[in-house]
């Protein structure tokens, strides 16, 4: 049998990611695959005929052996213990909406603060049987992330639509970003691009201890402008330090530890989305779980529509929407409020309205 110790070197990076391991390790295995993508035809079978592996830069001895038992037609011993140790199944709820999920609304790249070329997140995304993803990267004003300025993003804009040309036929990466909303409740990006964009995602990164009624004005002018999608982790809280797996430049802006929630109106904000027909979004990043689940029962009963998210920084990550469907089953959020369980044609309606 043979095997491909890329792919295989790739897909122990995905499994280090998605099981919130250390970045160093998932930079090794990522950094290995690189290297030798970029070898000519041939040169790897003599390296390992030679015994030579290790002397290319970013191959150490456990790449190289995993290199070594795939090109063997073996199963890497690293990529089999992963398997046998991944996580227990969803329950039957959690599994079914999860089913039902289409896309990602929020994801990032290496244009910005994630880990990844936006090529290697859009494979991930097809692996997992997306039909579409959404490329989110940060606006201007989040410095410590690598906003994308709006010469920047029409770049970006140009690139994503090259790589749709060249995409498998049925997926497709929509564009977007993740706005800033800034402390008088404006948007971080040109209005112009924000109306050519696919779907807005809006957050608040600064000014989180701001007093509760400044937060609440602050949001419900966020949820009131048009170019307004979905209204991102709305506590802004962390319930733990940052995971592994980020391994871009803006990596020192996800060092946060434990943080507390944001004071705001809860009532009013989730009435607004509602009335705006603007989405919260059930953010499924370990450390954040936000909202919590009380406030995702608000969102609910408030007749406020979802979209679960991962906010991936790298590809390994884009596999946490199962737990941000944990979190929605067990509260009770039904498939049919959930907008990336739409169709991408679906989601571009419902965004352009």
């Amino acid at each position: 049998m043979t095997r491909d110790p890329i792919a295989d070197l790739r897909r122990i990076a995905f499994l280090l990611e998605r099981a919130n391991e250390a970045t160093h390790r998932v930079r090794a295995f990522r950094t290995a695959a690189n290297t030798l993508a970029a070898l000519p035809s041939g040169e790897l079978a003599e390296r390992v005929r030679d015994r030579t592996l290790r002397e290319l830069a970013g191959v150490g001895d456990v790449t190289a052996r995993c290199v070594v038992e795939s090109l063997a037609g073996e199963e890497p011993v690293y990529l089999r213990r992963l398997l046998a140790t991944e996580g227990v199944d969803l329950d039957a709820e959690a599994t079914a909406l999860r089913t039902a999920l289409r896309g990602d609304c929020h994801t990032h790249s290496d244009w910005s603060d994630g880990g990844s070329p936006i090529e290697e997140m859009a494979l991930a995304a097809v692996e997992l049987g997306h039909e579409y993803l959404v490329l989110t990267d940060h606006s201007p004003r989040l410095k410590v992330a690598r906003g994308l300025t709006a010469s920047r993003l029409r770049q970006q804009l140009d690139h994503v639509a090259q790589l749709n040309a060249a995409l498998p036929e049925g997926f497709r990466i929509l564009t977007g970003i993740e706005v800033d909303i800034l402390a008088d409740g404006s948007l971080d990006q040109e209005e112009e691009l924000l109306a050519r964009l696919d779907v807005v995602v809006g957050s608040v990164h600064s000014g989180l201890g701001d007093d509760r009624a400044k937060m609440t004005r602050r949001m419900l002018t966020a949820i009131a402008n048009p170019h307004l999608d979905i209204l991102g982790h709305c506590t802004g809280r962390m319930v733990s330090s940052r995971p592994a797996g980020v391994t871009g430049p803006g990596d020192r802006g996800h060092r946060a530890r434990t943080r507390a929630e944001s004071d705001f109106d809860a009532d009013a904000v989730f009435a607004a989305c509602a009335a705006h027909d603007t989405a919260v979004e059930i953010n499924s990043r370990p450390e954040r779980q936000d909202p919590p689940k009380r406030l995702i029962r608000r969102a609910l009963e408030a007749g406020c529509r979802f979209a679960i998210n991962t906010d991936a920084h790298a590809p390994g990550q884009l596999d946490w929407q199962r737990f941000g469907c944990e979190r929605a089953a067990r509260c009770g959020v039904p498939a049919d409020r959930v907008i990336n369980t739409w169709t991408a044609d679906d989601l571009l309606t419902w965004a352009h309205r």
